[in-house]
């Protein structure tokens, strides 16, 4: 099955900006509705941004739209996550996660591989 790879995460003062990229090996993540996903320990996992397969459709947590922004690289097969804007209650382990649903699913249970996640710290 696909194997999601994170990279980007680090530390950050707020205000400032981070770009998260999500990539996989062997298989094309263009055949796959992705998802980013964060969790603060103690806390539920919340989805923060979501991608339908063609990259045509986006959708945001009310907390981060107009700050974050997902997108696809076709090219270099990725998905990304554009954070800028960034607050202190941004922290969090941030993890990616695919699915093989069609549209923009948008609950943690339809989505069937995850990456092992990068930390995010804004201070």
């Amino acid at each position: 099955h696909v194997q999601l790879v994170e990279s980007g995460g680090g530390s950050v003062s707020a205000g400032g900006s981070l770009r998260l990229s999500c990539t996989a090996s062997r298989y094309s993540l263009s055949s796959y509705a992705m998802a980013w996903f964060r969790q603060v320990p103690g806390k539920e996992r919340e989805g923060v941004a979501f991608i339908s397969r063609s990259g045509g459709e986006a959708k945001y947590a009310g907390s981060v739209k107009g700050r974050f922004t997902i997108s696809r690289d076709s090219t270099e097969n990725t998905v990304d996550l554009q954070m800028d804007s960034l607050k202190p209650e941004d922290t969090a382990t941030y993890t990616c996660a695919a699915t093989q649903m069609f549209g923009v699913p948008l609950k943690k249970y339809q989505y069937h591989y995850w990456g092992q996640g990068t930390q995010v710290t804004v201070s």
